[in-house]
């Protein structure tokens, strides 16, 4: 009898889910009007953009949140939904709203709404806690004035208030802002270009964005997350596609249209189709990177942490995460090669690779006894599979126990923003990835914060000096100043093992030729100004 070969079936099964979801498609396209179907690097489940800082939520966050200001792709700060005034004495910030503000429920912003937008981002955001440190008050003057009055001058008001990655200051109305960080809100409902379709909700499934048509974009060119987000199309579907030869599948087919993270072993079939365009959207790239957990053993030891640091080597995890020179960087420095800030002090091993003879000898001097390392490795994201994998054979190398327990990106999520000891559901290190915005300088990195369960990042990571060096760097005047601070927190969170940088790289995004006007910047993708061919 015939045997249908592994790769047939699966060839099949492939072919007969592109034939169901182009029918389902095309019958909602036909229902809905003009409407882009995307693939993003990740399922949507946490929908709340302060809650976490996962790419997919500030994603979503750009789609139906405004934000007061907004970044050029000249790293210039401009007005987004407010213009701002500065006093003499630089004590003094009014910002004031512009006309034409409204919320998806059809009520207008006021000055109370984003003052409470604020105050709740500044709780769990790295740059709003220290901004917030930093200010003496923050009012609603009137219907449409903001007013910030600081304690001292702070050069980066600005900087933060218009940040354009995670956490990102977007407004929401006052009853929603007043939930607490570490709870969701209740309902999705802003003041940006898009509207949350929450009937057509279906985590793991689709999240679906349809024109606010109430929006007032600014007049000027969109630039980055600046400027004119006008919306060209009706209707936006992120469709759910764990299996990346699916997703290729559908794109070449054009059964979707856009997809953001191309798998870099398959470019080479993609890149001849001429009907498809296949482009870096985020110029600048990532630092991919793993993060313990400071509460549990065995990484509440720093010798132990230091142990499986030595263990780790960029070039490994680059090779199996990407794979190809032209889209990898091996890095040691902790705000981003390139940057002003670069530098590779402590970096040594991690970047020559000749640290396990040494991570053998820390480990058996540290103490450890054996605890497993509990690790997590999400499978459906192109862009994580391999760091765990790659990190989890190096730490057994070095004579760690490792538990590497397979899950997808949005559990990883959620777990990690739980405290609970591993054997209750907790982890001990898990990878992710920072745009080069997220890392540039020790203010807004949040993986080099020293808060503790005070407000620190996932991991809980306390370090009084790493705090008291971040102060200074707040408050320095001079480029030259403020590279000599940043090489001596970098010394300090190598030694400490805040966390493993583990190299740059890009990812290029693809999309039909039908879509016109899809924008590049530090926070990709965003759907305004894109329209769409019939």
């Amino acid at each position: 009898m015939f045997q249908t070969s592994s790769w047939k079936r699966r060839a099949l099964t492939s072919a007969l889910s592109i034939v169901a979801l182009s029918v389902a498609l095309s019958a909602q396209a036909l229902a809905a009007g003009k409407t882009i179907t995307a693939v993003m690097h990740s399922d949507l489940r946490v929908i709340d953009p302060i809650m976490t800082t996962a790419y997919i939520t500030r994603d979503h966050g750009y789609m139906v949140y405004d934000t007061l200001l907004a970044t050029d792709s000249n790293f210039k700060i401009q007005p987004q939904m407010a213009d701002w005034k500065v006093s003499d004495d630089k004590l003094t910030y009014t910002f004031t709203l512009r006309d034409g503000l409204k919320w998806h429920d059809g009520t207008p912003v006021t000055a109370e709404d984003c003052v409470a937008s604020l105050q709740r981002w500044g709780k769990v955001d790295g740059m709003g806690q220290k901004l917030m440190d930093f200010t003496a008050s923050l009012t609603a003057t009137d219907a449409k004035t903001i007013t910030l009055k600081l304690k001292e001058p702070y050069g980066l008001v600005l900087d933060a208030i218009g940040k354009p990655s995670s956490r990102v200051p977007f407004m929401m109305p006052k009853r929603l802002a007043e939930t607490p960080p570490d709870k969701a809100i209740p309902e999705q409902i802003g003041s940006g270009p898009f509207r949350f379709v929450q009937a057509e909700f279906q985590p793991g499934v689709k999240a679906v964005y349809e024109k606010f048509k109430d929006y007032v974009p600014r007049k000027e060119a969109p630039s980055w997350t600046s400027g004119g987000k006008v919306v060209k199309v009706d209707r936006v579907e992120w469709i759910t596609m764990p299996d990346a030869q699916t997703a290729v599948n559908a794109l070449q087919s054009g059964d979707i249209d856009f997809m953001e993270n191309l798998p870099f072993d398959m470019l080479p079939v993609l890149e001849p189709n001429k009907d498809l365009k296949i482009e870096v959207l985020n110029k600048f790239g990532f630092q991919t990177l793993g993060r313990m957990n400071f509460l549990y053993p065995p990484f509440d030891n720093v010798k132990v942490r230091r142990a499986a640091f030595l263990a780790m080597n960029q070039k490994d995890v680059l090779d199996a995460l990407v794979g190809n020179a032209k889209y990898q960087k091996v890095c040691g420095a902790f705000f981003g090669c390139g940057t002003p800030l670069e530098t590779e002090v402590g970096a040594e091993t991690l970047v020559k690779g000749n640290g396990m003879a040494e991570a053998k000898k820390a480990l058996a001097e540290s103490g450890y006894d054996g605890t497993p390392v509990v690790v997590m490795a999400p499978g459906d994201v192109t862009t994580l599979k391999a760091q765990p994998i790659v990190a989890a054979q190096l730490l057994r190398d070095a004579g760690f126990k490792v538990d590497l327990q397979a899950t997808d990106w949005q559990t990883v999520v959620t777990r990690r923003a739980s405290q609970k000891p591993p054997k209750e559901g907790g982890w001990n290190m898990f990878f992710t990835n920072w745009v080069a915005a997220d890392v540039a300088n020790p203010i807004v990195n949040a993986s080099i914060t020293g808060r503790g369960k005070n407000g620190g990042w996932f991991g809980w990571a306390e370090d009084a000096k790493i705090e008291e060096l971040r102060d200074k760097f707040a408050r320095s005047a001079s480029l030259d100043e403020q590279k000599k601070i940043a090489a001596e927190i970098q010394k300090e969170a190598y030694d400490q093992v805040m966390y493993v940088p583990l190299g740059q790289y890009l990812v290029p995004a693809g999309w039909r030729k039908s879509l016109t006007g899809v924008l590049d910047g530090p926070a990709t993708p965003i759907f305004w100004n894109i329209d769409k061919s019939e």
